[in-house]
């Protein structure tokens, strides 16, 4: 069993539990620390007490007593308001009382503080018609702690640590008494001490997570990597249990008569959305729509100021890995009484739109109403029934997906007018065993059923950001910003060097993007080019100020089809009951005015957490593709030249989409110059060139699943042919220009396990 260090707030939640158990033996005894570790423990309760997070009394450490904050003790930044003054919040705090809010009035002489510092501040209560409840003065800006993730390697006085991250540059010492009795071959994590300028930097242990081989490790690294919460506090779960299932009517129309179905991926565990058209019985809208999306009723569950919807916000999104998910709410409520299960009565928030023949959008209007799922399909289900393939509905179900692809096919219609960006790139599927262990990796078939959802999905979005915008609501805005001029000429240059042009001088549209996209279809280039244009994109972001979507080509959206996985749904739901006057009484589930007051630092939290959620699922990625190439050493793979810069190139495989790296050094003995206008390396005396795009025949040489990465050999491609019996570039080797037809990628000369 793994012996783990509690946190400081593990401590103080045991102080404030039993206060007649409070010294160092019982919080030891308490958690389990034994041997060296107690030291730790002891320097911690020491620190703790510096804080003025613990008093001490009589041999006693105790928690300030009250649902009061102490003289002095440690806040955290949580904004910056109007004026450029900090706001924040206690560290700790579990009271059942709401947080108290503290102003930090900056003064001469004190430190830059920024959203996220921890500061010792004295504090001092205001009066009760003040709009924060105490005053903070800086005593000292605590350095932040930096936890690293690596792992453990027994040593002869201790061990050293060797961090998971592919761009750390040193490892760590961790010396007996700071090892936590870690294993060789463990994940740890590890803070740093101070220690000599000279040698490896001291370190301490501070939780083991486990063998570092055992299955399902690879996504636990990237949880704790970046941070991601996972244990729901004891408050969130509470109020999770306690909710049951609604069954009023009140302020809800009764839909549970209308066929509704739910169309998600096969292995979907909630349902967030349901769709239904019908033909329009209007004879002055022939060959028209009538669209209804109902979505989950998260709202009426997750209450402005409740514990559920401090946890939700804090969380910002579900984060989701080949082998689990992190999710933003309790699965009492993901998994169950929020998610659209076919047959079962729920509660919804949803929108009635009409589309005329041509995917016009006539109108829309939106309510609460009462649900009942008719069906819950797969894409593959549903992509089979509207063709009439084999695994096809039968009966009524099938009806109803005949109508929404007539329906699609009107919606089809009104984007092909829209021209929004068309990049379609392929989307990796990790296959693992029950095991944990990956099996195989797949892309994902598109299908026409992706797109029907996907288009109902951007069509309800418009819809609740023009119906807020009407009522002049507070929202949250999904914002995509055109790219920047820097961006456009770089990507420029780059189509230049294979041929494609891009238009100058005229505001760029996505229209102009997806010319050169078409251009390049039928290419060897048309990935390289889809992956031009991706980054030459901004990243979008949620904010409260509507600066359009440029890649969808709307002049407004706002996210609203999943609230049950996404905080900026759950908002623009509390505006639209607040606007509309939705339901039984809105103003306990609507827009509060701590959310209006929180708009800006909400928008910019989430859209943190929205990027730490795609970092880890890019690093977990990759080191699932490490550890299933790991045993492929010595085979020779089909892939394109991805990137090219002055260290190598970078080359995505064919089979997988894995990303590896070729080294300048082992392209041969001579010096390879960078062009970095035209993105090529070129040989000084052989001229031979790399460019993106280029289609190359590598051989894998080294698979790191600890940090994903790949590196890799040359062995034919552009203009040269490396390895036995061929000659060597630069020195008259033979030469040539494309790859042999009939190479299956993967398969390498030996059946894919290649040679060593």
């Amino acid at each position: 069993m793994n012996t783990r260090l509690p946190s400081q707030d593990d401590v103080l939640r045991f102080i404030a539990e039993n206060p007649d158990k409070t010294t160092k033996r019982d919080i030891a005894k308490a958690f389990k620390i034994k041997g060296a570790a107690r030291v730790v423990l002891k320097d911690m309760i020491a620190e703790m007490r510096r804080e003025g997070l613990i008093e001490r009394g009589a041999r006693k450490s105790h928690r300030p007593s009250g649902a009061h904050l102490p003289p002095v003790g440690v806040i955290e930044i949580t904004r910056i308001n109007e004026d450029g003054e900090p706001i924040a919040r206690p560290q700790s705090w579990d009271h059942d009382a709401d947080e108290p809010k503290i102003i930090l009035p900056l003064r001469k002489g004190d430190a830059s503080i920024g959203i996220g510092d921890r500061v010792l501040a004295k504090l001092q209560a205001l009066p009760k018609t003040d709009a924060y409840d105490y005053e903070a003065r800086v005593i000292k800006k605590l350095a932040a702690t930096k936890r690293i993730l690596g792992v453990f390697r027994s040593g002869a006085e201790g061990g050293r640590v060797v961090p998971v991250d592919k761009k750390a540059d040193r490892e760590f010492r961790v010396d007996s008494v700071n090892r936590l009795d870690a294993k060789d071959g463990e994940l740890v994590e590890i803070e740093t001490l101070r220690g000599p300028r000279f040698g490896l930097q001291p370190a301490k242990v501070v939780e083991r997570l486990g063998d570092i081989g055992a299955p399902r490790s690879i996504s636990l690294i990237a949880i704790h990597e970046h941070g991601i919460p996972v244990e729901f506090s004891r408050k969130t779960l509470e109020e999770a249990e306690a909710a049951t299932e609604n069954s009023s009517m009140k302020g809800r129309e009764d839909l549970r008569a209308l066929p509704l179905i739910t169309i998600d991926p096969e292995d979907a565990r909630d349902h967030d959305d349901a769709i239904f058209a019908e033909p329009d019985p209007d004879p002055n809208n022939e060959g028209g729509h009538i669209l209804w999306i109902a979505i989950a009723d998260v709202a009426h569950y997750v209450r402005p100021g409740s514990s559920l919807d401090r946890e939700a916000r804090k969380r910002g999104n579900s984060c989701y890995f080949p082998d689990r998910v992190v999710p933003m709410l309790p699965d009492k409520l993901s998994g169950d009484l929020c998610s659209l299960h076919e047959g079962v009565e729920r509660p919804c928030l949803g929108v009635r739109i009409i589309l005329s023949e041509n995917g016009t959008k006539i109108s829309h209007s939106f309510f609460r109403a009462m649900m009942r799922s008719a069906a819950s399909l797969s894409y593959e289900t549903a992509q089979a029934t509207a063709k009439g393939l084999d695994g096809a509905v039968q009966g009524p179900v099938s009806e109803i997906i005949h109508d929404l692809f007539s329906c699609y096919e009107s919606l089809v219609k009104a984007r092909e007018r829209r021209q929004p960006l068309d990049l379609d790139l392929p989307e990796r599927r990790i296959v693992m065993s029950d095991e944990g262990k990956v099996t195989s990796i797949r892309f994902r078939e598109r299908f026409d059923a992706h797109k029907l959802v996907e288009e109902c999905m951007v069509l309800a979005n418009v819809c609740a950001a023009e119906t807020l915008e009407l009522k002049r609501s507070e929202l949250v805005y999904r914002v995509h910003e055109p790219p920047v001029e820097e961006r456009i000429e770089s990507l420029r240059e780059t189509l230049e060097t294979i041929g494609i042009p891009l238009a100058k001088g005229q505001r760029m549209i996505p229209a102009n993007l997806n010319t050169a996209l078409r251009a390049a279809q039928k290419t060897e280039y048309s990935e390289t080019v889809s992956m031009s244009v991706l980054r030459a994109q901004t990243q979008a972001y949620y904010g409260p100020d509507n600066l359009g979507h440029f890649g969808l080509n709307l002049a407004r959206y706002a996210h609203f089809t999943s609230p049950i996985r996404r905080y900026a749904d759950l908002i623009v739901h509390r505006a639209l009951i607040s606007a509309l006057g939705l339901g039984e009484d809105p103003k306990k589930d609507g827009l509060s005015l701590e959310d209006i007051d929180d708009l800006r630092d909400t928008a910019t939290h989430i859209s943190q957490t929205e990027r730490r959620a795609m970092l880890a699922d890019r690093d977990s990625t990759d080191r699932y593709l490490a550890a299933f190439m790991e045993n492929r050493i010595g085979a020779e793979f089909d892939g394109i030249v991805s990137g090219v810069a002055r260290f190598g190139m970078f080359v995505k495989l064919n089979e997988t989409g894995a990303d590896g790296l070729i080294p300048v050094s082992t392209l041969g003995d001579e010096y390879y110059t960078y062009d970095d206008d035209a993105r090529t390396l070129r040989g000084e005396r052989s001229g031979t060139t790399f460019r993106m795009g280029m289609p190359v025949l590598v051989r894998l040489e080294e698979a790191v699943p600890l940090t994903g990465g790949l590196r890799f050999e040359l062995v034919e491609g552009g203009d040269i042919t490396k390895g036995s019996g061929r000659g060597k570039p630069g020195k008259g080797g033979k030469r040539r220009p494309n790859i042999p037809k009939g190479r299956r990628a993967g398969k390498g000369r030996k059946g894919g396990k290649g040679r060593r």
